[in-house]
């Protein structure tokens, strides 16, 4: 996919591995200029960098827990004086916790809903503050995925949080589109082994997948990209799942 992004800043948390990575190194190819979030991966932060870089264009690195207002702000201080604007706002980075309903804590709530949602919200704020400041509008794309639509058991409060994504992404297309900032959503479905699983849990995910194959973390940056560069697509929720939804997906 040819979307012309040259010289645009796109900020992706979560870049420095899997698939927030390959979202982030797919603007890279296009010419885009990028921000690459992260909380605790320094060394992934650092080649995810270097190899962003060997593409022809700039990388920022940021370090910041996405939960916390402060470190929220200070990320967006440094985009601010690195580069002066933000054009793409991907929001990307998320906990994956498998925990039964009545075993989960209250710590544990917190952690996952403020990674998941809070974070989100809190950067889209500042895009959007950031964004309106230039007057040039942009675009804001959320990552949920099916169990924002669909229960999964399993992880309840993971589940809560990304039905809240969805509901971010409808409300802020609302709220910002005056201010031509389009805010849409990519709901992926398995892609990679889900962190801290195993080959085994991925092979009975992808029997309940009608395609029956898992897809590439490429095919999610490549619907991201296609949102980015399209300037009518606004509170849109984009599956990109071999038909995970359909179906009904994990648990």
């Amino acid at each position: 996919m040819q979307i012309d992004m040259k010289d645009k800043v796109v900020c992706v948390t979560g870049s420095a591995r899997r698939v927030g990575r390959a979202i982030m190194l797919e603007f890279a190819r296009q010419g885009a200029h990028v921000v690459i979030h992260h909380n605790s991966s320094d060394e992934e932060a650092a080649s995810a960098a270097a190899e962003a870089r060997a593409l022809g264009v700039d990388a920022l690195v940021v370090k910041a827990d996405q939960s916390q207002p402060d470190e929220v702000t200070r990320m967006f201080a440094a985009i601010r004086s690195h580069y002066g604007r933000l054009d793409v706002m991907l929001n990307s980075a998320a906990s994956f916790k498998r925990t039964p309903l009545l075993d989960i804590d209250f710590a544990e709530w917190q952690y996952v809903i403020g990674i998941n949602l809070t974070g989100p919200f809190l950067c889209t704020q500042q895009a959007a503050r950031l964004m309106i400041e230039r007057g040039q509008g942009g675009a804001i794309i959320n990552i949920s995925d099916n169990s924002g639509l669909n229960p999964w058991k399993d992880r309840p409060h993971h589940g809560i949080s990304k039905a809240g994504v969805v509901m971010l992404t409808r409300v802020s297309a609302l709220a910002l589109a005056e201010h031509n900032i389009r805010v849409n959503c990519v709901m992926p479905g398995p892609v990679l082994v889900p962190a801290g699983e195993s080959e085994e849990v991925l092979n009975r995910i992808i029997q309940k997948l009608p395609l029956k194959r898992i897809g590439n973390p490429r095919d999610v940056a490549q619907a991201c990209l296609f949102l980015a560069g399209n300037d009518f697509a606004t509170g849109s929720i984009l599956r990109v799942d071999g038909g995970e939804g359909n179906a009904g997906g994990q648990t």
